[in-house]
């Protein structure tokens, strides 16, 4: 079943003449070169009132199974309408919570402070969110009689756990190009567990991306990287999702990390299109956060975006933004200027101080995370952020995929680090005495 006369299509980002259907194998404009992007009829979604809307997507709260159960297919006329209910792919994303962070809003200042956790998915990062698209978009082509051999990305960790999962659940063979010794054990096993055939270069990601394009000029082997704009739909969802549990007030700013850049293009994306469909009656700025050791759209940024240079990213805590080449730099400046947006960048030191403090409110936030609660943290110190404003910060993935990055911030093992919020177990003799003095000393300092 297909969501009847909603429309969707691939067309240039420089407006190229020419529209491809979303069931074509086709990642760059033929004219230009350049990305392509899905654009809906956005007359056709107005034809539903924006209370329609609402309404529709409330009532598919109630399910608990089958694909509107998803977060993501739940908004399937928004992402895509023509795909046949029967060939999704779901594991249940989307949903996930929108935190009140508390002591941070207090530390900081800001009354209304969320944290959006896009890592409380089934393979622990947002890429699921643009995985169930490309891989029931696979699904539906193989079944329409297209020979696929197997689906391909280059990653820095999460992309390869959603491609393999997603693969593995649909039964479609995926391989996966990482930089060896460059993401998380984490992060390296969970394709491994899936049974994805794994490949660690001796490259970085850039390298990897190079790489992972070339071999998906076959068409018998498609490409999972974001610069299929597939992914990008479901990366959209999260700004719906967000205005949902926001009873549909735009807040003020939202603060994503900024890698690739495909997830800051998609939510602010999603935005757009909402705006003009009328869901909301205003555009939240945007902020992209990026680390200092990899920050090429921040050095875009400085000059106006009057030109971009891509670089050889630095190492950073931070690995899954460790590029220095993104793909998506086009998207990502024009949903930016479009939202009056901002970019900023963080110290290594400076992330994982904010990610460790933003743990003090209970969470356990990935070394991504850090980059954006930094980001956060410098625009409310130069009174960009104000104390009324309301604030959501993405959070990507999940903490247990960086474990070891936490375990060295609390152990003071960071080199050149102060690990000023650090916090190590005690260690003592079993003796009560001691210990009923240790807890007394710790509930005073607390008190």
């Amino acid at each position: 079943m297909k969501s009847d006369s909603y429309k969707a299509w691939y067309k240039c980002i420089d407006d190229c003449s020419g529209t491809y259907p979303l069931t074509e194998i086709i990642y760059r404009c033929p004219k230009c070169g350049d990305l392509l992007e899905v654009q809906h009829d956005l007359e056709r979604l107005s034809s539903k009132s924006p209370q329609k809307w609402k309404e529709l997507f409330a009532e598919r709260h109630q399910n608990s199974t089958g694909p509107f159960a998803s977060g993501v297919w739940s908004k399937k006329e928004w992402i895509c309408p023509e795909l046949e209910i029967e060939h999704i792919i779901s594991i249940g994303e989307g949903r996930t919570p929108l935190f009140p962070a508390r002591k941070l809003a207090k530390h900081s200042g800001i009354k209304n402070l969320w944290v959006k956790l896009c890592g409380n998915s089934h393979t622990g990062s947002f890429k699921d969110l643009g995985m169930t698209i490309l891989v029931s978009m696979v699904n539906q082509v193989i079944a329409d009689g297209q020979n696929i051999k197997a689906v391909a990305c280059a990653s820095t960790g999460d992309t390869s756990a959603a491609l393999a999962a997603y693969c593995a659940a649909a039964g479609i063979p995926a391989l996966v190009l990482l930089p060896k010794n460059k993401i998380s054990t984490a992060q390296l096993i969970q394709p491994i567990a899936n049974g994805t055939f794994t490949l660690s270069l001796d490259t970085d990601f850039d390298g990897c991306m190079e790489i992972v394009q070339k071999l998906t000029e076959s068409k018998e082997i498609y490409l999972a990287n974001s610069m299929n704009s597939l992914r990008i739909e479901g990366q959209k969802t999260v700004s719906i999702e967000m205005l949902e549990q926001l009873n549909w007030q735009a807040p003020d700013w939202v603060i994503v990390p900024g890698g690739n850049l495909g997830n800051v293009s998609a939510i602010g994306k999603g935005f757009v299109e909402m705006q003009a469909v009328g869901l909301i009656d205003r555009l939240p700025r945007l902020v992209c956060a990026q680390p200092k050791n990899a920050n090429p759209l921040f050095e875009s940024y400085k000059n106006g975006f009057k030109d971009f240079n891509s670089q050889t990213a630095k190492e950073t805590l931070a690995t899954a933004m460790q590029i220095g080449n993104p793909v998506s730099y086009k998207k990502a400046v024009r949903v930016l200027i479009k939202t009056d947006g901002r970019v900023e960048q963080a110290g290594e030191e400076e992330l994982a101080n904010a990610s460790a403090l933003a743990d003090r409110d209970g969470l356990f936030t990935c070394p991504q995370t850090g980059v954006a609660l930094a980001a956060f943290l410098k625009l409310v110190d130069q009174k960009e952020i104000k104390p009324n404003d309301k604030v959501v910060i993405i959070s990507t993935a999940h903490g247990l995929k960086f474990v070891d990055f936490k375990i060295k911030y609390h152990e003071q093992r960071l080199p050149t680090l102060d690990s000023k919020h650090a916090n190590s177990p005690f260690e003592l003799p079993a003796d009560i005495e001691i210990v009923n003095h240790q807890i007394n000393k710790f509930i005073k300092a607390k008190s």
